[in-house]
């Protein structure tokens, strides 16, 4: 009698949970029923590409070339379209100055629809918060990006680059291409380690860093797959997946390697002759910067903070320079008269020393402009995404209401030949003081713009500088005409199939 009641309890519950689960499921598709129908009106008045009834144009944005489907969407639809990544999750995707400085100048929240599939990786840093809160943290690391602090990381650029360029001395004996995209990652994540924890000191192994490096790789290919497939959008069903497990494993390689550092600086912190030893050192890493950071009542930040901002640091320091410097190279092979002329100017200011100093950056004036061609033809980040916090009105009479989603195509905005004529062409002297002047200030966004511009840009045009420097200095760059690159958005601008490159060493500059 006992066991029947029990099961009969055991089916009234089974019924019971079967029915919650069906009110939840229909509670949650009304929901995004009602959300997709407010982007949608809001987007009424921009016409766009036709969309694929269930996939939106998520289909069209995972296909080999999509980056330039978009540039011809934004030659048929000026200013702006909408972007449906499947029927639930649509964006306005901008491509236009002006409509560019009405969302980008203020200071807009992140699209957590996007933005919060990073927290499981990096935490709530400076790249996902908003509100008081970023203004906090933003005000917090300011002072890590002061000159003076950026000053000695000169030298950690130039030894680490030589170090890569030594490898690449056996590799061209070999006389055939070569992907130089994973040297070029393993060299800023080198460079980066000793700028943010003063590593050479650490204690970690190449065989970590390596494994670093390449949990890394795989979170940004596995983020951006989650992006453009709207069945991974939600977490619950998301992580039961292959796809999600891989992540999540990820993540755990990438934590467990910033928590081994952050617990070695502590316990060094705590040796009295230790923390002489590093306040006595020529110059702070990051790390130091952010142990003393405090706010203005004197908290420090919490161990989930400081994680979350070393991750977020980690991230955006190493995967963004890797492609811009990459892509810069390969704009050298592709374009030799260019490559030329910078190796005459770098040349000319190096002299007969082997190593960059701060005051030498100034002084790269064609480079600059050769570097910021190749950052606008080939942006590290193609696109970002905002919500708005209240409407916005366009410059063409059209509006968007609070809670609309944008989405900037950097990659298209760089190619539009209402401002860049003859955009494909490959042209450094759109980079002169006079030709800068007389452009939209929001024409060029390479490191974003407006509040929420990439705090360490500075840092990283003075790492892309000292690299690309010394490399033409040792090399002359040719195509690999069997392995033209296929460009990829994986949240940054890679290649399908790598960057292969042939070299020719010079001596001009061998470092040794």
């Amino acid at each position: 009698m006992l066991s029947i009641l029990l099961s009969l309890n055991l089916s009234h519950l089974g019924l019971w949970a079967s029915g919650l689960i069906l009110v939840l499921g229909f509670l949650k598709l009304i929901r995004l029923l009602l959300r997709r129908q407010m982007l949608a009106r809001a987007m009424d008045s921009f016409p766009g590409p036709p969309t694929h009834w269930l996939f939106g144009h998520a289909l069209e944005i995972q296909k080999t070339g999509s980056l330039d489907k978009v540039v011809s969407w934004a030659h048929q639809f000026p200013y702006a379209h909408p972007l449906w990544l499947g029927q639930f999750l649509g964006f306005l995707n901008i491509y236009e100055p002006d409509y560019v400085k009405a969302v980008y100048s203020r200071g807009d929240p992140k699209a957590a629809d996007v933005y919060d599939f990073f927290l499981q990786w990096i935490g709530k840093g400076l790249l996902v918060l908003h509100g008081p809160k970023w203004y906090e943290h933003r005000k917090l690391l300011t002072p890590g990006f002061h000159y003076d602090v950026l000053k000695p990381y000169v030298a950690v650029f130039n030894n680490s680059t030589h170090a890569m360029l030594d490898k690449w001395e056996e590799k061209a004996r070999e006389d055939k291409g070569f992907d130089i995209f994973c040297d070029v990652g393993h060299m800023a994540l080198d460079s980066l380690m000793k700028c943010t924890f003063g590593k050479g000191n650490s204690g970690l192994s190449h065989s970590r860093d390596n494994s670093y490096y390449l949990a890394v790789s795989d979170l940004t290919l596995l983020m951006q797959q989650r992006i453009e497939s709207f069945q991974y959008h939600n977490d619950f069903i998301y992580w039961l997946t292959p796809h999600g497990r891989r992540f999540l494993r990820a993540c755990q390689e990438a934590h467990d390697h910033t928590d081994q550092v952050i617990r070695e600086r502590k316990a060094a912190l705590q040796d009295e002759k230790e923390q002489e030893k590093i306040q006595n050192r020529r110059h702070l890493d990051f790390l130091d910067i952010l142990l003393g950071a405090r706010d203005e009542s004197g908290i420090k930040l919490s161990d989930a903070e400081l994680r979350a901002e070393v991750d977020t640091f980690m991230f955006e320091g190493h995967d963004t320079t890797t492609s811009g410097i990459s892509w810069f190279l390969y704009c050298m092979a592709l374009y030799p008269e260019h490559q030329s002329r910078c190796r005459e100017e770098v040349c000319e200011i190096l002299g007969d020393r082997d190593s960059f100093q701060w005051d030498d950056l100034g002084k790269m004036t064609y480079l600059t402009m050769c570097i910021k061609e190749s950052l606008r033809l080939y942006p590290p980040v193609p696109q970002v995404y905002r919500q708005l916090s209240k409407p916005v009105n366009f410059v063409d009479g059209r509006s968007l209401p609070a809670g609309s989603l944008i989405s900037l195509h950097i990659y298209a905005l760089h190619r539009n030949s209402s401002v860049w004529p003859d955009s494909e062409v490959f042209d450094p002297l759109r980079f002169t003081p006079e030709n800068v002047a007389t452009r939209h200030p929001f024409a060029f966004m390479p490191f974003s713009a407006g509040p929420r511009n990439c705090i360490g840009q500075q840092f990283a045009m003075n790492e892309m500088k000292v690299v690309t420097a010394l490399c033409l200095l040792r090399f002359e760059f040719a195509l690999d005409p069997l392995q033209p690159p296929i460009k990829m958005p994986q949240l940054i601008l890679r290649s399908k199939n790598g960057i292969h490159l042939r070299l020719k060493p010079l001596h001009l500059g061998s470092g040794k």
